[in-house]
């Protein structure tokens, strides 16, 4: 062969191969691949080896292989093939065709998918040509994987046949949904133009996921140091938590766990109850003994509480003189002609006195049954008495 420069660089892995210009025709020209980049480039004159060479085998190569009896059977074959080809279904069987091809033979629908076929066989020939791998025997070590298979499936005899047996079942089933499958069919190109929106931004989302790959690298390759610098830390977490150390203080807790879970499911009642007494200590205990007793001249403008304490002081000062008999404490009852009786005390005599003057009346006016407690409403919820509206009684 002679090629002219615009031809050149050919590598010396270059392949080379016959092939015929149209089926039966006879021409043939030589389909040239040129090689790696990497490869040393052949010189003038050079050869490129057999086993990076192939010719086409003829139809008449093909043919004259065959006996007589395999040849009349070839006849036979084209001869139904032929029939096949340009037969006219019947009604019955167009009743079950797509309604596109109702009325046509074989030959027709098939000349109505040539329309398509230039885009089909355009990723047929992507799809062959990656057949052929991307380096040097390639397609040899296809063949060679091809071959152990067909021996692995030899040894199995028995379970090539299940799977025969099971394939022809599940060909037998969608035999049977076959109108189910023309309809999966006929859905099929919408699907597809639907699908090609989703490729285009997928594709588009390449560029993103390859930076953020990029992005990844580094943090990968500190990933082996950084579980090396962590198995130390793993190791002490292992002795830390072993049974002679944190198991063991947690076996040794548990007890204190269960009685403080009890203390705290007690407590939410006690809490309850405390806060009623702290509402009604604020709304009503509080608020009453702060209150100023308004008594006339008597008044002593301080809170009742403080009255109170001071009362108990005025005792304590009362109760200082003694005698033999021990502490006591003395009350004049002063002088009068006005006798008047306490009544009878707690089952015990009454008591007397005397007064210069006639008295007027007793404050607080001693009430003829105690003041209502309800016991079942809260303390804070119910009124504080009002110590300035007692009433007075009449003189004893």
């Amino acid at each position: 062969m002679k090629i002219d420069d615009e031809g050149l660089p050919i590598r010396t892995d270059a392949r080379l191969k016959i092939r015929p210009r149209i089926f039966l025709e006879g021409n043939f020209f030589v389909d040239v691949r040129p090689g790696t980049p990497g490869a040393p480039e052949l010189a003038d004159g050079g050869t490129i080896g057999p086993a990076q060479t192939s010719a086409p085998v003829q139809l008449d190569q093909v043919l004259g292989t065959l006996k007589a009896t395999a040849r009349q059977d070839l006849q036979k074959l084209l001869q139904g093939y032929g029939e096949a080809v340009n037969g006219k279904p019947t009604a019955a069987e167009d009743a079950t065709q797509d309604p596109d091809t109702q009325g046509q033979s074989a030959g027709e629908s098939l000349n109505d998918s040539l329309g398509d076929a230039p885009d089909a066989l355009r990723q047929t020939a992507i799809v062959n040509e990656a057949f052929l791998g991307t380096s040097p025997r390639d397609l040899a070590k296809l063949i060679r994987g091809n071959q152990r298979v067909s021996a692995a499936l030899l040894r199995s005899e028995g379970n090539l046949k299940d799977l025969i047996t099971n394939f022809n079942t599940t060909t037998g089933a969608l035999a049977a949904r076959q109108n189910d499958l023309r309809a999966t069919f006929r859905e099929l190109p919408r699907v597809l133009d639907a699908a090609n929106p989703a490729f285009d931004a997928l594709n588009a989302s390449f560029p993103d996921t390859r930076a953020f790959a990029r992005e990844l690298i580094p943090g990968v390759r500190e990933t082996p140091a950084t579980i090396e610098a962590s198995l130390p830390w793993i190791a002490q977490t292992r002795a830390l938590v072993r049974p002679s150390e944190l198991q063991g203080a947690i076996g040794d807790l548990q007890p204190a766990v269960r009685d403080l879970a009890t203390f705290t499911d007690g407590t939410v009642s006690f809490v309850k109850q405390a806060d009623l007494f702290n509402r009604c200590a604020l709304n009503n205990l509080l608020p009453t003994g702060d209150a100023v007793i308004q008594d006339g001249a008597l008044s002593t403008g301080v809170p009742n509480y403080q009255e109170f304490f001071q009362s108990l002081v005025g005792l304590s000062g009362e109760s200082q003189n003694f005698d033999g008999n021990g502490n006591y404490v003395r009350f004049t009852t002063g002088g009068g002609d006005q006798t008047r009786s306490s009544g009878a005390i707690n089952g015990g005599p009454p008591l007397f006195a005397n007064f210069i003057k006639s008295p007027q009346g007793t404050r607080p006016a001693r009430p003829g049954a105690k003041p209502p407690l309800v016991r079942t409403t809260p303390c804070y919820t119910q009124k504080a008495p009002n110590l300035n509206s007692a009433r007075r009684g009449g003189g004893p």
